[in-house]
């Protein structure tokens, strides 16, 4: 379905029936719904999962500004939308950032955090760069100037883009899968104005480290071991400044445990939830 809030229309879709369980992607001008709605499909046997395109990415309307404050705004008008008082929230990876700023701006409105391969500043992201050009010999279109163009938000164009996303994409998994990366870049949308605006724009400011201990609300925090770009340590970090954290390290993933191990995924989060007083609907 398409829902309209703050005059952008947003591609939605809703499974199953229960609590409300919200899931923001991550990756803006690339990220779509359809990998979290994936992800959490199993668990619309218990709760209502709603998962979007952010403004900017995806099927969603490309209307700046693509700001962290416009994005919490977007996902407060979509949950009044559909009448939820309290909404389990879940980030991943830069959707993880802007989950962090709903949690902080509207705690009342969030029972429960769960954070994926995510971090609250961008003090992690020399050691990406590390990590990325370790295996520059195995994937030699990875270079420093690539990584430049990529963090500091100067991508030229959305074709640019794609072949940016082509050439980090074997980074993501665990284990390198040429096909599967291949077949990431080909199902992929790309708008470098939302990449470059998120990364120029919104990044460098972005350090929420200080006001972790604000969070309240039991959070899961999970991470893939090999993830190059949220490595566990920014994870770790996560879970020691948030009152009532807890985390769960996925040895055999990279950036995406939800899909890399997806039943070990599925049940930790259904678990975490039940724990903490939502069992979700029997």
């Amino acid at each position: 379905m398409f829902v309209n809030v703050n005059r952008v229309r947003l591609r939605v879709d809703v499974q199953g029936e229960g609590p409300a369980l919200y899931s923001h992607h991550g990756a803006p001008g690339l990220g779509t719904h359809a990998t979290p709605k994936r992800a959490l499909a199993p668990l619309a046997n218990a709760y209502r999962v709603v998962t979007f395109d952010a403004r900017g990415s995806g099927e969603s309307d490309p209307v700046p500004p693509y700001t962290h404050a416009q994005w919490v705004a977007d996902l407060d008008a979509l949950r009044a939308h559909f009448g939820d008082e309290r909404i389990v929230l879940k980030g991943g990876s830069y959707g993880g950032y802007v989950a962090l700023e709903y949690a902080l701006a509207h705690p009342d409105r969030v029972s429960h955090l769960i954070l994926r391969d995510t971090s609250a500043s961008r003090n992690f992201e020399d050691l990406a760069r590390r990590n990325a050009l370790a295996r520059a010999e195995e994937f030699p279109e990875i270079t420093e100037e690539l990584l430049d163009m990529v963090f500091e938000g100067r991508i030229p164009s959305d074709e640019a883009m794609r072949d940016a996303y082509a050439a980090l994409s074997p980074l993501y998994d665990a284990s390198s899968d040429p096909v599967k990366a291949a077949e990431r870049v080909a199902a992929a949308t790309f708008r470098a104005d939302t990449h470059n605006q998120a990364f120029a724009g919104n990044l460098p400011h972005f350090d929420l480290t200080d006001r972790l201990h604000e969070i309240e609300v039991p959070t899961l925090v999970v991470v893939g071991r090999h993830d190059w770009i949220t490595p566990v340590e920014a994870s770790e970090e996560l879970a020691a400044g948030i009152p009532h954290a807890e985390l769960v390290i996925f040895e055999n993933s990279g950036h995406s445990p939800q899909l890399e191990e997806n039943e070990r995924f599925v049940a930790t989060v259904r678990d975490f939830l039940t724990r903490h007083g939502l069992p979700g609907r029997a």
